[in-house]
């Protein structure tokens, strides 16, 4: 959408949450941990690291495991507001990195399971966070949004590009430059 050639790279990070850790911790760290990992290889790159959770009533809803537990989460959110914390981190050539965290309010629509297992069947939130998607199907389940709706997508563009801007880099429309 940005118009910029990427590369992704697995960092193969461990995103356990630890004990202790809040919702805002944790997609920070990861997304720090996902930069840095990526940033060691590509030491002249620059590197977006990021990571996405939904929080419900202070309890973290990650990806689903199968799809009984996709039609549980989204069960669990319909009618009501969660929070989607989603942390990014940038790494510019050099080691210097940069990290923030992006908070969402989101209201689901009410809706009953046929309607939950019917967006499950689609298979689009099988790998997201809190099982679904807002920029696919899941958008038919979303009542509103109160934030950066790129932060709910995994990637906060308007947190991302003062990251960048802090470590000495703009954006033109064509690309990053240094400043």
């Amino acid at each position: 959408m940005l118009g910029l050639t990427f590369e992704t790279i697995p960092s193969n990070v461990d995103e356990s949450v630890r004990p202790g850790e809040t919702a805002k911790a944790h997609v920070e760290r990861l997304a720090r941990e996902k930069a840095s990992s990526v940033a060691r290889r590509r030491p002249d790159a620059l590197v977006i690291g990021s990571d996405t959770v939904v929080v419900l009533d202070e309890e973290v809803l990650g990806q689903p495991r199968d799809e009984e537990e996709a039609v549980d989460m989204l069960l669990r959110l319909a009618g009501r507001e969660h929070r989607v914390e989603t942390g990014v981190a940038v790494a510019a050539p050099g080691g210097d990195i940069r990290s923030a965290v992006e908070t969402v309010r989101v209201r689901f629509r009410a809706f009953d399971r046929r309607t939950a297992t019917e967006y499950v069947a689609t298979g689009e939130p099988l790998d997201k966070a809190g099982a679904y998607g807002i920029q696919g199907y899941g958008s038919t389940i979303v009542e509103s949004i109160e934030g950066d709706f790129f932060a709910v997508m995994g990637l906060p563009i308007v947190r991302m590009m003062e990251l960048f801007r802090s470590l000495g880099w703009r954006y033109d429309f064509r690309g990053f430059q240094p400043t």
